[in-house]
C-alpha cells in the first residue's frame, strides 16, 4: 500500500471535517461543476466517472442534478465512506476501486466526461507516472467528451515554495475545529501533514501525511495535448468560483 492510499484509508472518516459545512460544499460544487459543464455542452444525463472520487465530494451532488455518476478512487476507506453517504443523499453512483494509471482495467466504457477534483493529479510523484495518469483519463473519455480537474496553483506556489498553508477555523456546535498542513519540500515535491484539532467536548489532534509533486500548468497542458486532446482551457478561481485552478481538456471527434 503507498502513502497515497495509506493517507486516504486513515484520512476516511474525517476528510469531512476540512470543511466547514461538508453538505453545503456538496451542493455549491455540484453547481458550480454543472454550469462549466454546461458551456462546455453537456448536461444531465450526461455519463460522468470521478476518478478521484474520495468521500464523494463531487461525484453524490452531481448525482443529485440528474447526471449519470460512475466513481471510483485508490482508497477502499473513502469509497465505503462514499458508498454510505450516497446512500444518505438518496443517489445511485457506481463505485469501483480504480488506480487512475490503469482505468481500462477496471473500466470497458467511455464517458462523456472524466474528471479528478481536488488536486488528485499531483499525487504523481514523477513525469511519467503523471503522464499514465491523463493517458489513461483520456483513454475512457469519448470523442468529443471532456477532461476536467483541479491542481493547486502551483505556477505561484513554487516561486516561495511556502512551509505550510494557512489554517482553516470553523466554529462547531460543540467548539471549534482547525484544520492546517505543514509542507516539506525536497525539490519540486513536498511532504504534506494534514493536522485536524478539534477542540469541543474534548481535545482531539488527527494527523495524517502524504506526498504531492508541484504541476506547474504547462507541463499538464503539455500531456494533455499529446494524450490527444485540444482545446484545453484553464479557469483560475476568480473566473470559475472554484477554489483551486480547473483545466477542461476536449477530446476530439
Amino acid at each position: 500500500m503507498d502513502i497515497t492510499q495509506t493517507f486516504y484509508n486513515n484520512m476516511a472518516s474525517k476528510y469531512d471535517r476540512l470543511f466547514a459545512d461538508w453538505n453545503a460544499s456538496v451542493v455549491q460544487q455540484a453547481e458550480l461543476l454543472h454550469g462549466l459543464f454546461r458551456a462546455s455542452g453537456f448536461d444531465a444525463p450526461a455519463e460522468i466517472l470521478d476518478c478521484a472520487c474520495g468521500i464523494g465530494t463531487q461525484a453524490i451532488g452531481l448525482a443529485g442534478r440528474g447526471y449519470c455518476v460512475t466513481a471510483s478512487d485508490l482508497s477502499e476507506n473513502e469509497l465505503a465512506e462514499a458508498g454510505t453517504r450516497a446512500e444518505q443523499a438518496g443517489v445511485q453512483i457506481r463505485f469501483a476501486q480504480a488506480d487512475f494509471r490503469a482505468l481500462a482495467d477496471v473500466f470497458d466504457a467511455q464517458f462523456d466526461i472524466v474528471m479528478a477534483m481536488d488536486n488528485a493529479l499531483p499525487h504523481m510523484l514523477t513525469h511519467s507516472d503523471l503522464e499514465a495518469a491523463v493517458r489513461s483519463m483520456a483513454e475512457r473519455t469519448k470523442p468529443g467528451g471532456i477532461i476536467a480537474a483541479s491542481i493547486r496553483d502551483y505556477d505561484t506556489l513554487l516561486d516561495e515554495k511556502p512551509p505550510y498553508s494557512p489554517p482553516y477555523i470553523h466554529e462547531t456546535a460543540a467548539g471549534r475545529r482547525v484544520s492546517f498542513q505543514t509542507w516539506q519540500w525536497e525539490g519540486d515535491c513536498y511532504r504534506l501533514t494534514q493536522y485536524i484539532i478539534e477542540d469541543e467536548a474534548a481535545l482531539t489532534v488527527s494527523k495524517f501525511e502524504c506526498a504531492y509533486r508541484a504541476v506547474r500548468r504547462a507541463e499538464l497542458t503539455e500531456l494533455l495535448s499529446a494524450a490527444g486532446c485540444s482545446d484545453v482551457k484553464w479557469l483560475m478561481p476568480e473566473e470559475s468560483g472554484f477554489y483551486q485552478p480547473i483545466f477542461l481538456a476536449r477530446k476530439p471527434l
